[in-house]
């Protein structure tokens, strides 16, 4: 039997939302004509379903041979594929991949390749429309960089949106990563940035969609 699988991150919220819900609608019944009970039964319903649209968490299972491959760390749109200056880490240019997440995207970040998690940092900071170039590096985000077996290093940074006021990263310094594991889970409306090495080669292209955990978007020179 299929059913909607909530992500961890979205069971308090759902829970709460649900209460508070219950609460009003006795309320109304209360105070108020059944038609206006009616109406808000079926606003309380429509939100209880989009909440639960939201966090939801499907199950996907890759299996890849080939530890050079970069899978997509997240549902979304093709937003950015050029070479760019990375300044944070790497000091130097690098192949940028951002992907968009809109509020109707599964939200729950991938494990984009096998390997050790070197750098794992949160910055606090904007919450501008996560499409635009500066949402990069003004916006709340977290970076991490994972280096794979054959010592090759790609960076991946989780951005907030104009929506997004809460970024949740379960990387750390020193663990190590596989394909299938969450790396993360961005709230509402978003963005992932990747930088590779310019020698990578790069399988996606602007406009394209992607499914995390599924889409191929690059192979790294290893």
């Amino acid at each position: 039997m299929r059913y909607i699988r909530i992500h961890k991150e979205g069971r308090i919220i759902l829970g709460t939302l649900l209460l508070i819900l219950l609460l009003l609608n006795l309320l109304i019944y209360i105070k108020f004509k059944l038609i206006v009970l009616a109406i808000n039964i079926v606003i309380s319903a429509l939100l209880l379903f989009f909440f639960a649209y939201f966090f939801r968490n499907p199950i996907r299972k890759v299996v890849i041979d080939d530890a050079s491959l970069v899978v997509a760390p997240a549902d979304g749109t093709i937003v950015v594929v050029e070479p760019t200056d990375e300044n944070e880490y790497f000091g130097d240019k690098r192949i940028q991949v951002s992907i968009f997440m809109s509020v109707f995207n599964v939200h729950a970040n991938w494990v984009p390749v096998k390997g050790t998690v070197i750098k794992s940092i949160h910055h606090s900071g904007r919450h501008m429309a996560a499409f635009l170039p500066k949402s990069s590096t003004e916006n709340e985000r977290s970076t991490v960089v994972i280096e794979t077996e054959y010592k090759t290093q790609i960076l991946l940074r989780q951005i907030a949106g104009a929506l997004a006021r809460r970024i949740v990263t379960y990387a750390h310094a020193g663990k190590e990563c596989h394909i299938n594991e969450h790396i993360g889970f961005i709230k509402f409306g978003s963005r992932v940035d990747m930088y590779f090495p310019l020698d990578t080669e790069i399988f996606v292209q602007v406009g394209e969609s992607t499914v995390g955990n599924e889409t191929i978007i690059a192979r790294l020179n290893e």
